[in-house]
Parts: C-alpha cells; sequence; structure tokens
C-alpha cells in the first residue's frame, strides 16, 4: 500500500506518473462510486460517470491549485459530472429503488407492512428523483452519504447557506409530493 499524501501523488501524476494517478484513483474511487451513484442510482450510469470524473481530474490536474484537498477537488468533479449527466438525462422516473433498509424498522412485519414500506420506498424514491437536480444533488450528499452541510457545500461550489435552504426546499417539495401518499397510510 503507497504510503505517500495526495498532494505528493498529485505533483508525481502532473510530471506525467500515470502510477501516481492510478493510486489516487484507488485511492479515492469507492466515494467516487457512492457520490454518483447516490445521484443517479444506476449502476450501469455510475461506471460511466466514474470513469468520466476521473478522466476530466486528470485532463485538469494542472488546474487543481492545492488549496482545498484532492478528494475534496475530486469530489465536486464527481457531483458535476453526475449533475450534468442529470441535466442531460432529464428527470426519468423510476431510476432506481430507495435503499429498503433507510425505513426498515428492524421489527418483524407482516406482508402487508412490508408491501406498503416498499410502496413508500418507491414513492420516495421517485419523489427524490423529481428533484430539480441541485436540490437532489444536495439531498443526496446529505441524507444518503451523511455529509455535513459544509461538506456538501464544498462539494457543490456553493456557499453552506445555500445547502441549508436547497436542503430546506427540497423538504417541502417532498412533502408535498408525497403527502397524498401519507395520509393514506
Amino acid at each position: 500500500m503507497d504510503e505517500r499524501p495526495d498532494e505528493v501523488l498529485v505533483q508525481e501524476a502532473r510530471q506525467g506518473s500515470r502510477e501516481a494517478f492510478a493510486e489516487l484513483v484507488r485511492r479515492h474511487r469507492q466515494k467516487v462510486y457512492r457520490i454518483i451513484h447516490s445521484m443517479t442510482r444506476d449502476a450501469s450510469d455510475t461506471d460511466d460517470l466514474a470513469q468520466e470524473a476521473f478522466l476530466a481530474a486528470y485532463r485538469s490536474l494542472e488546474s487543481f491549485n492545492m488549496k482545498a484537498r484532492f478528494s475534496t477537488w475530486l469530489y465536486r468533479i464527481s457531483v458535476n459530472t453526475a449533475l450534468s449527466f442529470l441535466k442531460k438525462r432529464g428527470r426519468e422516473k423510476g431510476r432506481a429503488e430507495f435503499r429498503d433498509d433507510l425505513i426498515d424498522s428492524g421489527s418483524p412485519d407482516s406482508p402487508e407492512e412490508r408491501s406498503v414500506r416498499h410502496e413508500l420506498s418507491a414513492r420516495i424514491e421517485e419523489a427524490v428523483g423529481a428533484l430539480p437536480p441541485h436540490f437532489q444533488a444536495s439531498f443526496r450528499l446529505v441524507a444518503d452519504q451523511g455529509l455535513s452541510h459544509a461538506e456538501a457545500a464544498q462539494m457543490l461550489g456553493c456557499s453552506e447557506n445555500t445547502v441549508s435552504w436547497r436542503l430546506h426546499k427540497a423538504r417541502k417539495l417532498l412533502r408535498a409530493r408525497l403527502e397524498p401518499f401519507l395520509g393514506r397510510s
């Protein structure tokens, strides 16, 4: 395992070392994948977009100013790559299922309760997927990835207040969209 800090590897990669960049990819690929997958909810799209994000980072290494951490810079490229893709593709319905473990109570339940929980999962995922891309990105980075507002702001290239405002608006939109379903249960 390579013990060199990211900054040293970045300098070596700038000088043409493919091995140094390969090590950066190895270190950060899981996080890049998780960030992009939390936004796209599709493994095939995620694979393509992760490769695209790493390629964009490689091509832009000279512009990385070393003031921020490499990981923050790379994750921001990843978020922007996913946002661009989502804008291009538009908001398709049914991109993926919401993770059942996020709403699983942990107690055994009846088939009816499982069915309701599954339907709720599908409706939540559909509602999150219908959010405008910047609201969706903020929501997924904080809710799915567990990032703080400050960390999400760094990745999105906006202020912490903007992330907080987007989350507030996203919750209002989700509440309005899910209210008919939740009112029935």
